[in-house]
């Protein structure tokens, strides 16, 4: 027997011997695939914190001892890599002027506005056109070099060739691996985009478009460090640096194509306070987003309450049938369900207008399409109240119920003043918790309402949450600001968690309240 038993230790050993050469080879493999890039960019601190943390996993499973820490280490690891640095680019995207026209360093904004003044020269490079996106949204020309066919993308940052496309008969790019390729009648469209996109090839030269087709050529500006400033030899234009907004201005305040990134402080903080139009939509933004978040938690918790104290009686039949019929609307995909309530409301056709008898514009008119958001995250939301509601009814001790009764306590005096505290203690910590996801629900309101309705010539809809607000300062507006997005966030970030903060401590005094 203790053979056998030395046998299977042995056995077991072995195995996660195995195991762990198996795993640190990988980590040491996706080390060097990822090092590599760090060394050609010269991200020497990005490196020498890559090495520090292979090097701590290393030591962790390479030794018998500190075994908790063969368990806190990977979850302490992917905390930082996808909470706190996330959290910590935000804030220092925050305190910059980062979005359109303020992509660059200064060194790349002199690059392209040097490029934007390409003039085509004698047997240039000339390249068949084709428009298109990167992932992140960035505008690109897709090349297709006219005389050895290599493939090629160009954006602000320059040229990069590209690998396996697909090309039509002409040789154009029709798809490109991380690229939205456009179709010829949206390549039409929006030339006068492209037009404006230079994409530099050296110094003193870069891309430029023509009609269907690009061209590389010499452009007519030139960079001159001593007066920092960039002059256009044919048109006599002179720009100079504004180091502090990070753009090139004219003597007139007129902008070159583009800028750099540079720190202005509590700028975009300032924003939200001392733009008065800026105050007012924020304002009505966060009231409506505190209703929301609150109502929707309210009503949730209210119906969910009172589908599981229908269904808590012992003996009733048909329970498991009717509890399966709750959670149905919880086990459907959200995104799919938001998207079917949004044709229901739909005005002319909808199911609930009809129904109804109703002629209610549900997305043009502003107390109509927040209801109609209420009422679709409240059908959403319910089935995972009443699920944590019937678990904590069944978890109730019986005793207290009975001495209430036996005390000629009515079914409403009960309810006050045992069952709703006693439920309250145990089930406020999951409505804070469903109060900070209602807060920041960008689905509920963006595939719903896409933030509608909007005034004319007003980016604030009226539906529309903090969250989908600096999403469209981000993303969906005509020019993206990141910094001032990132500031949005920040203050999501900061009222979320002073409302848990003061939930959390109501709730402590509850629970010494019945302990």
């Amino acid at each position: 027997m203790l053979d056998q038993r030395s046998q299977a230790a042995g056995s077991q050993t072995a195995a996660g011997l195995i195991a762990k050469i198996v795993v640190l080879a990988v980590v040491a493999s996706l080390a060097a695939w990822a090092a590599l890039p760090l060394i050609r960019a010269g991200a020497w601190w990005a490196l020498a914190v890559e090495a520090a943390v292979v090097a701590i996993v290393f030591y962790t499973y390479l030794q018998r001892r500190a075994v908790p820490l063969k368990y806190l280490v990977p979850g302490t690891l992917l905390l930082i890599t996808f909470q706190i640095i996330p959290v910590i680019m935000t804030i220092g995207t925050s305190f910059s002027n980062y979005g359109d026209g303020h992509r660059v360093d200064k060194d790349q904004a002199v690059e392209v506005i040097i490029a934007a003044g390409v003039q085509q020269t004698p047997d240039s490079a000339t390249y068949l056109l084709a428009g298109g996106e990167t992932t992140a949204g960035e505008l690109a020309l897709l090349l297709t070099d006219t005389a050895d066919g290599s493939h090629w993308a160009g954006t602000e940052e320059g040229l990069t060739e590209l690998g396996d496309v697909e090309t039509d008969e002409t040789g154009r790019i029709t798809a490109a691996d991380g690229y939205t390729v456009w179709d010829l009648e949206e390549l039409n469209e929006r030339q006068a985009e492209l037009a404006e996109l230079a994409v530099p090839t050296g110094a003193d030269t870069g891309i430029r478009i023509q009609g269907l087709s690009a061209f590389e050529g010499t452009s007519t500006r030139e960079y001159d460090a001593d007066c920092d400033c960039i002059t256009d030899s044919a048109t006599g234009t002179v720009w100079t640096a504004d180091d502090e907004n990070g753009r090139f201005v004219t003597e007139d305040g007129e902008e070159a194509l583009v800028g750099w990134r540079v720190g202005v402080g509590w700028d975009n903080y300032a924003r939200l306070f001392t733009d008065a139009e800026m105050r007012s939509a924020f304002l009505g933004v966060f009231v409506w987003n505190l209703a929301f978040a609150a109502g929707s938690v309210l009503f949730t918790f209210a119906l969910g309450l009172g589908a599981a104290m229908a269904l808590n009686r012992p003996g009733m039949r048909g329970t498991k049938a009717y509890r399966a019929i709750m959670i149905l609307p919880y086990a459907m995909p959200s995104f799919a369900m938001i998207l079917v309530w949004a044709q229901m409301f739909n005005r002319d056709f909808g199911l609930v207008n009809e129904l109804l008898g109703l002629n209610v514009n549900w997305f043009g008119e502003t107390w109509a399409a927040r209801a109609m958001a209420l009422v679709t995250n409240t059908w959403l939301g319910f089935p995972y109240m009443f699920l944590i509601c019937l678990g904590a009814l069944q978890a109730l001790p019986a005793d207290s119920l009975e001495a209430a009764k036996i005390d000629g306590a009515t079914g409403t005096t009960a309810f006050r003043k045992i069952t709703l505290p006693l439920l309250l203690v145990s089930l406020t910590p999951l409505l804070i918790s469903s109060f900070a996801f209602n807060f920041n629900n960008f689905n509920a309101i963006e595939l719903l309402t896409g933030g509608n309705p909007f005034r004319a010539g007003d980016d604030v809809g009226g539906t529309d949450l903090l969250i989908t607000y600096a999403f469209r300062q981000a993303f969906g507006s005509s020019t993206s600001d990141y910094g001032f997005a990132s500031a949005v966030s920040m203050f999501i970030f900061l009222i979320v968690a002073t409302i848990s903060a003061i939930m959390f401590r109501t709730t402590r005094k509850q629970e010494e309240v019945f302990a």
